[in-house]
């Protein structure tokens, strides 16, 4: 019990940090659900708080969402998740793991190496990025930094860029979950109570994450995820290699 109230708190303040990042979700509440369950049931009960959380905030920003960019974007989102989510269940636990750590530490890497640089991605390579990000979210669930690096150049208004980003995420959930399902309904039928009290909490924290997009720097909130990420990938690849 103990232990579901402590994610539960580390729900809500991951999804109240997320909404003026952009993604990050998932990169903060899986290693918390990693500590009660098997990789892959982790990751198909954050994908079912994923969802509720992406559909509560985009109820919250609407009316921000830039419609141009998810057409650009969400079709190949779709057709990476659904790849990526019926490829997670062939790949076993511990090569799962040190696959999405050495991703979530190399990645971040890649994007200071672009600050650094001042390269900047081509819009040609849109659907390159939407296509990865969605068979990143569907093999592992963490699709957002891969999506950011391509979105927050598109949409640098913080407003457009959160709101839009919670829609294509949006798609990459209900595109997963149900080859999730179809896999694995047992063992994520048996954990409902744990996956009821993580989307209330989440649910609570976009409320909270809606305060904070308004008042302080995304830049901010980004670095802070982007640290999160990072710390993340580590401790994946230590799990499996351990």
């Amino acid at each position: 019990m103990e232990e579901i109230v402590l994610v539960s708190l580390g729900a809500f303040f991951a999804a109240a940090l997320t909404v003026p990042a952009g993604f990050g979700l998932s990169t903060i509440l899986t290693p918390l659900v990693l500590f009660l369950l098997p990789v892959h049931e982790a990751v198909a009960v954050v994908a079912v708080v994923h969802c509720a959380h992406n559909a509560g905030k985009y109820f919250a920003l609407k009316e921000a969402v830039d419609f141009e960019a998810f057409r650009r974007y969400g079709i190949w989102l779709v057709g990476g998740s659904v790849i990526g989510a019926l490829l997670q269940n062939q790949v076993p636990n511990d090569p799962l793991l040190l696959l999405v750590g050495i991703f979530l530490v190399i990645l971040p890497i890649l994007t200071i190496s672009e600050k650094w640089t001042g390269y900047r991605i081509p819009e040609s390579n849109d659907r390159l990025g939407g296509f990865g990000s969605g068979f990143m979210g569907g093999l592992s669930g963490h699709q957002g930094a891969l999506r950011a690096m391509f979105l927050t150049r598109r949409l640098p208004d913080k407003m457009a860029y959160a709101a839009t980003a919670s829609v294509l995420a949006l798609c990459v959930d209900l595109s997963r979950i149900p080859v999730y399902l179809f896999f694995r309904t047992e063992e994520i039928s048996d954990e409902m109570t744990l996956i009821v009290v993580l989307v209330i909490s989440a649910l609570l924290g976009v409320r909270v994450g809606k305060k904070w997009l308004q008042s302080l720097k995304s830049s901010h909130i980004h670095n802070m995820v982007m640290f999160g990420i990072i710390c993340s990938g580590i401790f994946y690849i230590f799990e499996a290699l351990n």
